[in-house]
């Protein structure tokens, strides 16, 4: 077996916000990607919209530096537990880590969860201690804090002993010690080649490729992205695709080009070597985990499943009164062609049929991966609905009922602690451990997928947004049984038009409002919270009969209180189970599944009437 010196593949994992995207931007910059005269946009490496606007990385991307006589493959990939799908993928196609790290928060649960994959398949690491110029920043106690946690994650002695650098990727320098001159980029740059291996491969044997992710583009169509395990192949070359959804069954192709990561983009070359992380195109069908090889007698290669989804949910064809006012692809066809293509790229994300015209059953890892999806899809003209996620349950060896555990770990200001237990109680989450830290309180606790559910909006509204919520799937346990996760009702409006200010000021002295005047509304869509545990039916169009003298309540519309607008997220966590969020792409709006008042009764006593009988 041979290896490939010129070559460093890796990966950036950090918690969200720790300044990973910022510090690939700089090594871009000091890698020469960038022309001396370009304008250079903070956070390329962002290149989503919905990335920009959360300051979160969502999707894994490849990019390439060229540094001295090395090329250093980069992998910039999310933080959050959400996406794991995403996290997987990368670590498949590299040989080390940089562990970024804020010299003031230290390792955080985000850090912990792609730390623990990178250690699982044997990664070397180079921990980067970020954000030394922070205030109160203590960079030397941090690092203490990650060899404490390579310990508790059992990393092997050569894990363990991982070189550090300090910096601040944002004001542009690393150095090996903090009493260095704060120059450049240069010792992390000599770190990744003197520390992380250059990729082991056989360029003397066939050439063989694990498909690790996908790429598209409008000339080529499918671009197969993963890291040559052996051999080289070149421009016509026949390959083999062994299918790995398809039991190993073999499909003949050709390939049209070869695709090298060079900065931000591409470049086309002629030839794929051993050791590379490169992109095949030629292929009129290929998947995330197929295996190509130009041996047709060769076998898949290994692919390790990742994490499973915990959380299911329904995407419907829009069926309210506005369907299509605000939307161009509204029809099932077009809803399952969308969900379909998302399959393609999206490993982590489990589709099917429900049986049902229109509705298809979508399985995730958390709610925000959702919503990036729908919000997605509303950006592309879709008008959909979604329902409230629901834990996917099992059945155990003896028969028993089985739903997915998560360590949950809320950082509150120590006025909020009292709160939060509260609210833990109330979902039936078991306390693990409480960490009294320098300016807040780390609660660590493990609590039902299901109880999650909405969890994150309570610790906003009781920490006045100052509160962080991190979770990482633990186990499949018991059954907990039944957890209230809103105990709030909802005000329902009776009819349709467009709202009142007049209407709205009696519809308010009910409860919270979702809408303000002039707003579109139909009957059974949400328009307010009640704050007692049932639904309120309330008229939101009803106009002020006109008369020639003043009545007593003029003016009251003055004293309106602004809507409450959720974010898509929100609403998804917030809807109970006869509810949908409509979502299109000028507007998110709360409905009832059933619109009509005298149905949803009807289905209620038939529903109260089953639940009798089976007692």
């Amino acid at each position: 077996m041979a290896i490939n010196k010129s070559i460093r593949n890796i990966a950036i994992i950090a918690h969200v916000d720790h300044g990973k995207t910022t510090l690939v931007d700089k090594l871009l910059k000091e890698g020469s990607v960038y022309r001396a005269n370009r304008r250079i946009e903070e956070r390329a490496m962002d290149s989503m919209d919905l990335e920009k606007e959360k300051g979160i990385t969502i999707k894994a991307k490849n990019t390439s530096v060229h540094w001295q006589d090395k090329i250093i493959n980069i992998l910039d990939t999310p933080g959050h537990a959400d996406f794991g799908g995403e996290v997987e993928r990368a670590l498949r196609m590299v040989d080390g880590v940089l562990l970024v790290v804020d010299a003031y928060d230290g390792p955080q649960a985000q850090t912990r969860f792609v730390l623990r994959k990178a250690l699982a398949y044997g990664l070397k690491v180079v921990v980067v201690i970020n954000k030394i110029d922070r205030d109160n920043a203590d960079p030397v106690k941090v690092y203490d804090k990650v060899l404490e946690l390579l310990i508790e994650l059992e990393a092997s002695e050569n894990q363990f002993d991982a070189p550090v650098v300090y910096g601040s990727g944002r004001d542009d320098y690393m150095v090996y010690k903090l009493s260095d001159e704060k120059k450049d980029m240069t010792p992390l740059f000599e770190t990744i080649i003197n520390h992380i291996p250059p990729p082991f491969a056989k360029p003397e044997e066939p050439f063989q490729m694990l498909v690790s992710n996908l790429d598209w583009s409008d000339y080529v169509g499918r671009i197969a992205v993963g890291k040559a395990l052996g051999g080289t192949i070149n421009v016509g070359d026949p390959v083999f695709v062994i299918r790995h959804a398809e039991a190993g069954k073999k499909v003949r192709a050709k390939i049209t080009k070869i695709f090298e990561f060079t900065g931000l983009g591409q470049r086309e070359v002629e030839t794929a070597e051993a050791g590379n992380i490169v992109g095949l195109s030629g292929f009129e069908d290929v998947d995330i985990g197929d295996t190509l090889d130009i041996r047709e007698e060769s076998h898949l290669l290994p692919f390790t499943p990742i994490d499973p989804p915990t959380l299911e949910m329904q995407f419907c064809v829009n069926d309210g009164p506005l369907v299509g006012q605000e939307g161009k692809l509204v029809t099932s066809r077009q809803l399952r062609e969308r969900l379909m293509r998302e399959l393609k790229t999206n490993v982590s994300i489990h589709i099917k049929d429900s049986g049902k015209t229109g509705v298809f059953n979508v399985k995730a890892r958390g709610a925000m991966q959702v919503a990036v999806l729908v919000e997605t899809m509303r950006r592309e003209g879709y008008e959909l609905l979604v329902s409230r996620p629901t834990a996917i349950e099992k059945i155990g060896e003896a028969g028993e009922r089985l739903e997915p555990y998560e360590t949950i770990w809320i950082e509150v200001p120590d006025e909020a602690v009292g709160a939060i237990m509260q609210n833990l109680a109330n979902r039936k989450g078991r306390l693990t451990n409480i960490k009294k830290l320098s300016h807040s309180t780390m609660i660590e606790a493990v609590i039902t997928t299901r109880s999650l559910i909405g969890l994150e909006i309570n610790v906003v509204n009781a920490t006045s947004g100052r509160g962080v919520l991190s979770h990482l799937f633990k186990k499949y346990g018991p059954y907990a049984g039944e957890v209230l996760t809103r105990i709030t009702g909802t005000l329902v409006a009776t009819g349709a038009g467009e709202t009142t200010a007049y209407a709205l000021a009696m519809c308010q002295e009910r409860g919270k409002l979702f809408v303000n005047p002039g707003e579109k509304v139909y009957e059974g869509m949400v328009i307010g919270e009640s704050p007692r545990k049932e639904d309120i039916v309330v008229n939101a169009v009803r106009e002020k009969k006109l008369v020639n003298f003043r009545s007593q309540g003029e003016g009251v519309a003055a004293s309106l209180t602004p809507a409450t607008k959720l974010s898509l997220e929100r609403s998804i966590e917030y809807i109970d189970f006869d509810e949908f969020v409509e979502v299109t792409p000028q507007n998110l709006r709360l409905r009832k599944r059933i619109l009509k008042e005298a149905e949803r009764r009807k289905a209620y006593r038939a529903t109260k009437n089953q639940q009798i009988t089976s007692i």
